[in-house]
């Protein structure tokens, strides 16, 4: 057999995908998923501050960045989708088996750095929500955490879809508070065409917005979630219009709420204090209206939160599994894969006690997004190498657009390192 054509040797003889539907317009429709909801949770805590402190101290200066960074998005997410079709294996196992185990597990350790960052954001944003209306941490970090918890040890990737998709959708709350703002469209387009790229502090938000958009936990997500699946190569047309529809919602949701701050904070109201994501939401609110705000742009983080925390908690758990080789199926009983869900569960308990007692800092949420951009070249580099040498002929990268590839993230991955180690001087 040929390792394109291998599958998992560990996985369960479950198939409920083909018990869908034979209907292609209804297969279409249920092929989405994994590119929208890996978008989803792109905007999550850590994006959100990251780009309210953007809107709040540069105004409308890295609104274009946000959109053009949307091509590259999608070309990266989409060969996830290419790689898990035609090799029905998850990012870290191929890793492994066609760079070896030392080149996965050094995959895999980015992997864990992001993931951790992302669950300490996640959670110190519900923290700060739930301090809005006067709930303790340990409450609101216990009760999140058992959410999480119980979500996925329901033994269904299909439970947890539907489910982390509507907790998603409290997202477009962000859209009804950037329209709120009613910001200035000529301000919007003045500062568009002026980037001040000789300024420092400029340079490290940019590489904040450039982590905040490409997490590493994202790639091996979205290749597991299309194994898990079991999608054929017939569904690579939905899953490409899934991932691209994700990407513009997922920045066009970060460019709301840009909006939102470059239009408040960033020209009526100046805050005495923005350290938290609580802050955030409280001057957000006071400008746009009160409690109705507050409690609109409450759900949409809080939603945006639990969803990250969802997917990138699963992504470490299945690129573990990938590299050393244990059971890692949702569809598997807890106690039938015990790594499996021993990691997912050691993800959300440890991040949610490590958050009892970290304060809920924006500089802290900004700086795990930096890591992130630096992360991005190891990304990108296995990413290209695996599309290059593991997909069949007429789907490898090749031709112009491996040029493009490589060409559009040469450059991104330069800004976020440039603008990283700006931040440092």
């Amino acid at each position: 057999m040929r390792p394109a054509e291998k599958r998992y040797s560990t996985k369960p003889a479950v198939d409920w995908w083909h018990r869908v539907t034979r209907a292609s317009p209804l297969r279409f429709i249920a092929v989405w998923a994994p590119g929208l909801l890996v978008m989803l949770a792109d905007t999550d805590a850590g994006n959100v501050v990251t780009a309210a402190a953007a809107g709040a101290q540069w105004r409308y200066h890295l609104l274009p960045l946000l959109f053009l960074l949307i091509p590259m998005l999608y070309m990266i997410q989409e060969l996830t989708v290419r790689l898990g079709i035609f090799t029905m294996r998850g990012h870290g196992e191929l890793i492994r088996e066609f760079f070896g185990r030392g080149w996965a597990w050094l995959s895999v350790a980015g992997l864990a750095a992001a993931t951790i960052g992302s669950l300490i954001t996640e959670f110190t944003g519900i923290a700060g929500i739930g301090e809005l209306y006067s709930l303790p941490r340990s409450f609101t970090l216990s009760l999140s955490s058992a959410v999480l918890l119980l979500m996925v040890a329901t033994g269904s990737y299909r439970r947890i879809e539907r489910t982390a998709l509507i907790i998603g959708l409290f997202e477009l709350a962000f859209f009804v508070v950037a329209y709120a703002a009613q910001p200035d469209l000529a301000s919007v387009l003045r500062d568009a065409v002026h980037i001040p790229l000789g300024n420092r502090r400029f340079l490290y938000l940019a590489a904040a917005i450039v982590g905040a958009v490409f997490n590493p936990w994202m790639v091996f997500y979205q290749q597991s979630a299309v194994v898990e699946k079991r999608l054929k190569p017939r569904d690579i047309a939905a899953e490409r219009w899934d991932t691209a529809f994700g990407a513009i919602l997922t920045q066009l949701l970060t460019a709301a709420v840009l909006v939102a701050a470059a239009a408040t904070l960033g020209t009526r109201f100046t805050p005495t204090s923005l350290d938290s994501v609580g802050d955030i939401i409280v001057s957000l609110s006071r400008v746009l209206g009160g409690g109705a705000a507050q409690a609109v742009f409450s759900a949409g983080v809080l939603g945006a939160a639990m969803v990250a925390a969802i997917v990138s908690s699963l992504a470490l758990a299945w690129g573990v599994g990938e590299v050393s080789g244990y059971r890692r199926s949702l569809e598997y009983h807890p106690f039938r894969a015990r790594w499996f869900f021993g990691v997912y569960a050691a993800c959300i308990i440890g991040s949610a006690v490590s958050v009892r007692w970290v304060s809920d800092l924006v500089w802290l949420n900004i700086a795990a997004q930096v890591l992130n951009a630096f992360l991005l070249p190891l990304v990108v580099g296995f990413l290209a190498a695996l599309a290059i040498k593991t997909l069949p002929e007429a789907n490898r990268l090749r031709g112009w657009y491996l040029g493009a590839v490589i060409g559009v993230s040469s450059v991104v991955c330069a800004l976020g390192i440039i603008g990283g180690i700006s931040g440092f001087f």
